[in-house]
C-alpha cells in the first residue's frame, strides 16, 4: 500500500495503482472470493490481493462488522 498526497485524495492505494486498498478488502469481507476480486481487478495478481487481505487482517483493519477505514 501507499499513500500519496494528491493521488486519489491521499487515501491508501494498492502500490503503483489508483485502486483504493480498502475497496479490495471490503469486497472480500462482503463475501467475494479472492478469484472474484481478481476478476474485478485484473491488473492485480492473486498474490497481491492475498497479501493485502492478510495485512489488513493482521493489522486489525478487518473487523467482525466490516472493514475499518485505512
Amino acid at each position: 500500500m501507499e499513500r500519496v498526497p494528491g493521488k486519489q485524495g491521499g487515501v491508501p492505494l494498492v502500490k503503483d495503482t489508483r485502486i483504493p486498498a480498502d475497496q479490495i478488502v471490503e469486497e472480500w469481507e462482503l463475501g467475494s472470493g479472492i478469484e472474484e476480486v481478481r476478476e474485478n481487478y485484473p491488473s492485480l495478481s492473486l498474490d497481491r490481493i492475498t497479501r493485502l487481505i492478510a495485512f489488513a487482517s493482521r493489522s486489525g483493519l478487518i473487523t467482525r462488522l466490516g472493514v475499518r477505514s485505512f
